[in-house]
C-alpha cells in the first residue's frame, strides 16, 4: 500500500506560508496602483497558505488507496497492522482539515476585502493564526498516517490471479525446504505482522499455468486454542488466499513436536478453514522404527509421503495442485510415494 511521505504540522505551515510569502512579493512588484497593493498582497497571502495546505491534504487524501477497494486480504492486514477505523479516521481528519480551509479562505479573503489598507495585515495574522490551529489539531490523525506508512512500507506483494497453495504445520517440519524445492527460483520473503521471520513467497509456472506458494512461519505454529486474537486473524487473512493448503506433518519427530500435537493441529486448521487440504508426511528418509508412524497415516485420506530435504516426492505435490488447479482431486486409493523427481 502506497501512502505518500506525510509531512509535520510544521513542514506544512512553512511551505505554506513560505509560498505565501512569494505569493505576496509578486503582487507587491507588479504595476497595480499603490493604493490598491496592500489589500491585494493580504488577499495574496491568505489564498496561497490557504491553497497549499488544501494540496498537500489532497496529495495525501489522493495517493492513499481506498481500504474498501483493496482484496480483502489487504483489508485484513492493514486491519491488523494498524487498524482500518483508525485509518479511515485519519483520512476523514484530513477531508475535514480541507473543508475547514475553503470557509477559512472566504471567511478572510472577504475580511481583507472589506477593511481600511492599514488593517489589511492583521487580518491576515488572524488568517494564519486559524491555519495553524486546524493542521496542528490534526497533528495526531498525521501521526498516525506516518506511523502507517512505515508498518506498510513492506505489504507483501501478492498475486490474485495464480493458484495459490499455502504451506502450514509446526516449526522446522521442512515448510522451507519444501518450497524452496517446488520453486525454481528463491522465494521472495515479505514482512508479515504475524511472524517473526516473515511469510515467504514463491512462483512457478506448470503448463502455462501460474502458481504460488505461500509459507507461513509463525502463522499456525501452535494449536489454535493458544493463538491470540492477532493470530487467529491471521489465519482469516490467509484463507483469502489459499486455494489449497498444504499441511506439513513432520513424520521423523525430529522437529521436536510429536505426531499427536502435530495431529490436534491439523484437525483444527481443518475446522477453521473451509478450504482442501493436501497432508504430507515429510522427512521419510529420517523415520526409524516409528510403530506409531502407520497409525496416524491411516487417520488421513491418501497422505504424500516426501522427503523435501532430497526432492523425493515433491513431483507428487506438483502433480496434485494441477490436479486441484484442473478442477480434480486426484482420486488414488493407495499410500502414495515419490519417486524424487521434480
Amino acid at each position: 500500500m502506497f501512502i505518500p511521505t506525510v509531512p509535520t504540522p510544521e513542514e506544512i505551515l512553512d511551505k505554506s506560508f513560505s509560498r505565501a510569502k512569494k505569493a505576496a512579493n509578486k503582487v507587491r512588484t507588479s504595476t497595480i496602483p499603490r493604493y490598491k497593493k496592500s489589500k491585494q498582497t493580504e488577499e495574496a497571502r491568505i489564498k496561497t497558505a490557504c491553497q497549499v495546505t488544501k494540496d498537500t491534504f489532497n496529495n495525501l487524501l489522493d495517493k492513499t488507496p481506498q481500504v474498501e477497494n483493496m482484496h480483502m486480504f489487504y483489508q485484513d492486514y492493514i486491519d491488523v497492522m494498524v487498524g482500518v477505523d483508525e485509518l479511515k479516521k485519519s483520512l476523514g481528519a484530513l477531508n475535514w482539515a480541507v473543508g475547514i480551509m475553503n470557509k477559512l479562505e472566504n471567511e478572510y479573503v472577504f475580511k481583507v476585502r472589506r477593511s481600511r489598507p492599514e488593517n489589511a495585515a492583521n487580518v491576515r495574522k488572524a488568517a494564519f493564526g486559524r491555519i495553524s490551529s486546524v493542521v496542528r489539531q490534526i497533528k495526531d490523525e498525521l501521526d498516525f498516517l506516518d506511523f502507517t506508512k512505515g508498518k506498510l512500507r513492506n505489504m507483501p506483494t501478492i498475486d490474485f490471479e495464480a493458484f495459490t497453495l499455502v504451506i502450514a504445520g509446526f516449526p522446522n517440519v521442512g515448510k522451507s525446504t519444501l518450497l524452496r524445492q517446488i520453486t525454481p527460483a528463491e522465494p521472495k520473503v515479505a514482512d508479515y505482522p504475524f511472524t517473526t521471520h516473515g511469510i515467504q513467497i514463491g512462483h512457478f509456472e506448470k503448463r502455462w499455468k501460474k502458481y504460488q506458494i505461500i509459507d507461513t512461519p509463525g502463522l499456525l505454529d501452535r494449536p489454535i486454542m493458544d493463538m491470540n486474537n492477532i493470530e487467529l486473524r491471521a489465519m482469516v487473512a490467509l484463507e483469502h488466499l489459499a486455494d489449497v493448503i498444504l499441511y506439513i506433518f513432520d513424520a521423523s519427530e525430529t522437529s521436536g513436536y510429536p505426531l499427536e500435537s502435530q495431529m490436534r493441529l491439523y484437525n483444527e486448521i481443518r475446522h477453521v478453514f473451509d478450504t482442501q487440504i493436501i497432508c504430507v508426511f515429510n522427512k521419510m528418509d529420517l523415520v526409524e522404527n516409528n510403530k506409531y508412524l502407520d497409525e496416524y497415516i491411516s487417520m488421513l485420506d491418501n497422505p504424500l509421503m516426501i522427503s523435501a530435504s532430497n526432492g523425493s516426492g515433491v513431483d507428487l505435490i506438483i502433480k496434485e495442485l494441477e490436479e486441484y488447479n484442473g478442477g480434480k482431486k486426484g482420486n488414488k486409493n493407495e499410500k502414495r510415494v515419490g519417486n524424487g523427481e521434480s
